[in-house]
């Protein structure tokens, strides 16, 4: 059973009404299903986690960015919440056991993957230590606080040299490093936080770039618009 604080975050979940309002600057269009795991670990609200992980350097598409665990269905993967939570166990070593699906997002479109992506909430009641299972996939796995991604002073509007503009980040990995949460990532984090009604007025006014480190990616379809593209 999953804790009260996470109740309107299913209720909402539950209301096509309103997770279409997420999705609606980039529905999906019947491309190549994919699932990412939105994975909230903790029995309070002050203690909640959330699992990122740091895509290798040397993928082909958004290289080193930070995302949701997830990837391409499979024809063997009875559900896209299935697929989610393989992906999960494939990347951090997640026992899907342990995951209570909350819900599910509609699907977004990733013009530069030709994806259409679906975010599937899930809930862990203990925050264990997950790991890097591919190093070929997973450069670290990340478990930041929710209350840190909530802060107004980690939170800005990202403006992407293609004009892509949208909500961001600021996160530490244990090393200590800044890194920049941002793109469909951050989109789709930003619309579960509002639905649940966690989200905290932040200065949208407040812009910064894309750190050079997130500029290297394939060519994008021609006629993409900007949103389309991370």
């Amino acid at each position: 059973m999953t804790p009260p604080w996470l109740t309107p975050l299913a209720d909402h979940l539950a209301d096509p009404t309103s997770t279409r309002t997420v999705v609606s600057s980039r529905p999906g269009r019947g491309g190549r299903p994919a699932a990412v795991l939105a994975l909230f670990s903790g029995t309070e609200l002050d203690d909640a986690r959330v699992t990122i992980v740091e895509r290798a350097h040397t993928l082909r598409h958004h290289p080193g960015q930070l995302a949701f665990p997830g990837g391409a269905v499979d024809d063997t993967d009875p559900s896209l919440a299935a697929a989610a939570l393989r992906e999960g166990q494939e990347e951090t070593g997640l026992d899907p056991a342990e995951v209570t699906v909350v819900g599910m997002l509609p699907a977004a479109h990733v013009a530069v993957s030709g994806f259409d992506v679906s975010a599937v909430v899930g809930w862990r009641p203990a925050p264990t230590r997950l790991g890097v299972q591919d190093a070929g996939e997973v450069a670290q796995v990340l478990d930041p606080r929710l209350s840190d991604l909530l802060d107004p002073e980690h939170r800005m509007t990202v403006r992407h040299r293609s004009g892509y503009t949208g909500p961001g980040f600021w996160l530490r990995d244990p090393a200590g490093e800044q890194l920049l949460l941002w793109g469909l990532t951050a989109h789709l984090l930003d619309g579960v936080l509002d639905l649940a009604g966690w989200n905290r007025p932040w200065d949208r006014s407040r812009v910064t770039g894309v750190p050079e480190r997130f500029l290297r990616d394939g060519r994008a379809p021609a006629g993409a618009r900007p949103e389309e593209l991370h």
